[in-house]
This record gives C-alpha cells, structure tokens and sequence, in this order.
C-alpha cells in the first residue's frame, strides 16, 4: 500500500476510541497500546511497517518535540501519550476517569444496557434531591449518589441474591451497624432516606480508612473493607486501576468503579449520550404523621383520599400492610399537604377498628425438591416475601430441611376487625394456615386403592374431593389426598 495512503488513514481514525482491553492484561512490551487512543495504536502500527519514513514522518510532528528520554521504546509511549485527546467530562464533585473500562460502560449502557439505565434514569430524579441533601449534609460529594444508581437503580425493594436490600444494597449486618431496624415487620433498608443516611456514615468511613480514595472507598463498599486492604498489602500499592490488574479481586469489583464512573457521566449530561427522551418521575414529598398504635394501610390510604398503593410507596420499609407492633408514634410518610384530611379521618375510626390481622407467619419444613417458587405457589405468596422474611438468597438451592418461616394471608384487607365474627376468623385462620397435597389421577387408579396408599379412610377420601365412593375416577383429575394444618407453629398433616 502507498506510504501516503497509510499516512492518511492513520491521520483520519477516530481519537475518541479508546482500545476495549481488559485492565488486567500485561506482560508483553507493548501494553501500552491498551490504554491508548485507537488513532495512536494505529499511528504506532504504520510506523513500525514503515521504518524508513521515521517516526516524526508519520506521525507529522518534528523529532524536536519528542522529549529527551533514553531508549527508542520509551521514546514511542512518551510521544503517543502526548497524542491522547482530553476527553470532556462533566463537572463533578468526585475524580471522574476516563479510560478504555470507564468507556466500556457507557458504551455499554447505550447499547445492550440501555433499557435498564433509561428507568435508572427515570427513577432517579425521584429520590436524587432528597439523597443528595443527605450526603450534603455529611460533608460528602453529592455525586455518591450514583452508587445507588448502579447498586439498585434507586429501586427501594431491590434485593440481590446475596441477601442485599434496598437502594443501597445493604446486607443485615451492616445495616444494623448503622441502626438500621430490620425485623419481621420492618426493614429500613428499604426507607430510602434512612438507608441514604447509613451508606453515608458508611461511606465516611471508607474514604478515611482509604486516605481519602474515593476509588478505593467505593470499592471497599462493594467488595468489604477488608477485602481491599488485602488487596493493598498484596499488590504494595494504593492504585485502584492497578489493584484491579491482579486476580484476587473479584470481576464484580473490578468492575464496581468505571461502572460508577459510566454512570455519572451519563446521568450528568444524558442528552449527550442518547438518553434525551427520558422521562423523569416527579421528586418524592410527603408529610409525616405519628400513628399511635398498629394501622391497616388501607385505612390510612381511605383518610388521605389516596390509593394504599400510593401509602405503600411512600413507606417501602414496611413488611406487611400495617404499622409494626409495639411501635407507638410511628412516623409514617404519607402525600405532601394531606395531613389534616388524615387527621380528621382518622380521628373518627375507633381503636378497635384501626387493625385486622390478614397476615401470619406459619412454620414449615422444607423438604427434598421444595424450592422457594414451589413453597410460594403452595402458600399463596410469593418467593421473595418468603427469602425476606427468612434472610436467604432468593435462588438458594439449599432448603431441604430448613424451617421456614410462610407469610400466609388469614382474612382481607377490606373487613375492619368489628365486622369479623369469631366464626369468620377461625375460617380465615383454618384456611391460611393449612394447605392441600394432590394427586393427578392415573389410569386404573380407585378411590380404595388411593386411600391405601396416601394412608387416610376412603370416606375422607371422597368427602375431600366431594366424590361418591363408587365413582370411577378419571384419569387425569386433580384430587386432595392430603390435608396439613398448622399447629403450635408447625405445619402437621390431618389424620384421616
């Protein structure tokens, strides 16, 4: 090919590339070419195919300009560094990098990831100037608010396999070292403004045990403290990006830091970045009322004039739809400017009124095959109420065995407790805290020969499954052929 030819192409490639490279990669001599812009490696590539044109031809600078550096190879990175363009990053109160795993992301959440990051987006604003008066308040860079984004996309009911909950992804422990309330009725994990308040202190914490290293202190927040100061001691050095090179941080972590810096870099200006037809929720407002003993959501939704959709919004650290027990003057969020209209209705629901028990926690021994789906399926609930509840991961394998506790439903939501009769809750309680096993009928399948085999009276039999005793049975039919009820917390099957 011309010379001059290779000349122009090296001149017309894109200075904005960055190589897409693993960080982590080394040892060949020309490592260099992975942090560099892909018009630079191809300069570096044409000169070597060109050795009588020289360097400064090629690259059309005069070799007055090369700094004095001993060695031809030092001389090359020295000069392509020179050639890599100043990338233009918004303004931020965190160090933003932009390097080829920083672009990695945004390329990224352009592409493939684009969908997700567009509800982070959207999500967003609805929780940013709330979080970002928290961490102001602290001391601490506003822009840490972007570690929500990628920990959850600012969704307060996130909930990772590994147990984590809430916009900041905390687990049990921590968020207990930080007085967060975490029980079977609440889980403030989930409160976005007092879990912003506790990744604060956190946070804190990290940037002083890391001298001030925002990089390493996001870092340690993802991966443990410990498990960065290990790092350091491995590798002798305070580098995040160089610490990330080695094999003992996970990827996850590695990838922790230019995924926080994508994000902030797009979130900043979005437009920039194809992100302009988003549209953004209006910022969370509320008022705060003190509620002197357990309420029924719905009742406090009917007093606003709201959905209890909107209440249950509002107060995602609640568990159940009430207000916890022996908890009084809970403070609950409910819409801005409604607190007199909720005053005035509450005001006129008697005590005895104000709660109706709808759910309970039964007691259940996984066995073999259970998995937490099938136990869902089984209880009429759903399998992260259950994984909540229990503090385990949500796709766990390891069940068989394990007690459990089942939220059951025992009554509904739209009877006030005076309305229900003591017969009425001991049906809704008979009905919840049992459940039915079947069997799918095959051919040549009797009631007699059924009723031997599950061990309970034919009567019972065809009584469960309001059968006659000399019916033929069809293959194919669903029947009960066991019933469980719960009793003094565990879940016992009824005798025929």
């Amino acid at each position: 090919m011309d010379k001059a030819l290779l000349f122009i192409l090296a001149l017309l490639a894109p200075c904005s590339a960055f190589a897409d490279q693993p960080s982590g990669a080394s040892g060949s001599g020309h490592d260099y070419l992975q942090t560099l812009p892909a018009a630079a490696a191809t300069r570096m590539q044409i000169a070597a195919a060109m050795p009588d044109a020289g360097l400064s031809s090629v690259l059309g600078i005069s070799s007055s300009e090369f700094p004095e550096v001993e060695g031809p190879e030092t001389q090359m990175v020295e000069a392509f560094e020179l050639e890599i363009p100043d990338v233009e990053l918004p303004e931020s109160d965190i160090p933003l990098t932009f390097n080829s795993k920083v672009e990695y992301f945004t390329r990224y959440f352009q592409g493939s990831g684009r969908n997700s990051f567009a509800k982070w987006l959207s999500r967003s604003e609805r929780y940013l100037p709330m979080m970002r008066a928290v961490l102001r308040s602290e001391g601490l860079p506003e822009d840490l608010v972007y570690l929500a984004m990628i920990e959850s996309g600012f969704a307060p009911h996130a909930f990772s396999v590994a147990s984590a909950v809430g916009p900041w992804q905390f687990m049990s422990g921590t968020g207990k070292r930080y007085d967060l309330r975490i029980d079977p009725w609440i889980d403030e994990r989930r409160d976005p403004l007092k879990s912003t308040v506790a990744a604060a202190l956190y946070l804190k914490e990290l940037y002083a045990l890391f001298n001030n290293d925002w990089y390493l202190a996001a870092a340690g927040y993802n991966a443990g403290e410990n498990k960065i100061l290990r790092a350091i001691n491995m590798y002798n050095t305070r580098d995040f990006w160089e610490i990330s090179k080695g094999e003992y941080l996970k990827r996850e972590t590695k990838d922790y830091v230019p995924k926080l810096l994508a994000a902030a870099i797009i979130a900043k200006e979005p437009a920039r970045y194809g992100f302009a037809d988003v549209a953004y929720l209006p910022p969370i407002e509320f008022d705060e009322v003190r509620i002197p003993s357990r309420t029924d959501l719905e009742l406090v939704a009917k007093a606003c004039g709201v959905t209890t959709q909107a209440i249950r919004e509002l107060n995602p650290e609640l568990r159940r739809s009430c207000t916890p027990p022996d908890y009084p003057n809970y403070e609950l969020k409910i819409p801005k400017g409604s607190t007199a209209q909720f005053q005035a209705g509450y005001a006129k629901i008697p005590d005895g009124m104000r709660y109706v028990e709808r759910v309970r926690s039964v007691q259940y021994r996984a066995k073999r095959k259970d998995t937490l789906t099938s136990i869902a399926r089984r209880f009429n609930t759903t399998p992260q109420a259950i994984a909540e509840l229990n503090n385990i991961g949500r796709r766990t394998h390891q069940l068989r065995g394990r007690l459990l506790s089942v939220p059951v439903q025992i009554a509904s939501a739209s009877k006030p407790a005076a309305q229900l009769t003591a017969k009425s809750k001991q049906k809704a309680q008979q009905k919840a805290g049992g459940f039915n096993k079947y069997y799918t009928v095959k051919k040549g399948d009797t009631l007699y020969a059924l009723a031997k085999r599950f061990k309970v009276t034919v009567s019972i039999l065809s009584a469960w499954n309001n059968l006659k005793i000399k019916m033929a049975l069809k293959p194919g039919k669903r029947i009960i052929v066991a019933r469980y009820q719960e009793r003094r917390g565990a879940m016992m099957k009824e005798s025929g």
